[in-house]
């Protein structure tokens, strides 16, 4: 991990909702709460890329968030992410989501844990500590 790894980056990022997105237990084509969560996770590890080192990458090990407000399929979704703590190889973002319309739909915060890649594709046990 890098030193430049820090609070105060950011990212933001654009996607087109598809219909692989949709609630599929609803009767309308809206956008899922598990794909809101996918979007915001793919732009907070797109946000850290760049300040891993080559044998690294990050999971999840906390999410909390809420999806506030509908999004029908086909409308595009924004994804705001900040780091907003880095305590050892633990990294907190300030997440939130908003439709093409400039609704508010989704908000909160994630916890992900920078581990060694070789380790882990190979599946040697990396004990990550969940708390903060």
């Amino acid at each position: 991990m890098k030193d430049s790894l820090r609070t105060g980056l950011t990212r933001t990022a654009s996607y087109q909702t598809t219909i692989e997105m949709r609630a599929r237990q609803l009767k309308a084509d809206v956008f899922s709460t598990p794909s809101m969560i996918s979007l915001m996770e793919r732009t907070c590890t797109e946000l850290t890329e760049t300040f891993l080192d080559e044998n690294e990458q990050t999971v999840g090990i906390h999410i909390d968030v809420r999806h506030l407000a509908s999004t029908r399929i086909g409308q595009s979704v924004t994804m705001n992410a900040a780091i907003i703590e880095v305590k050892g190889r633990k990294i907190r973002y300030s997440v939130d989501a908003f439709n093409d319309a400039g609704v508010k739909i989704g908000a909160g915060t994630q916890w992900r844990a920078v581990v060694d890649t070789q380790r882990f594709a190979g599946g040697i046990e990396q004990e990550v500590d969940h708390g903060p």
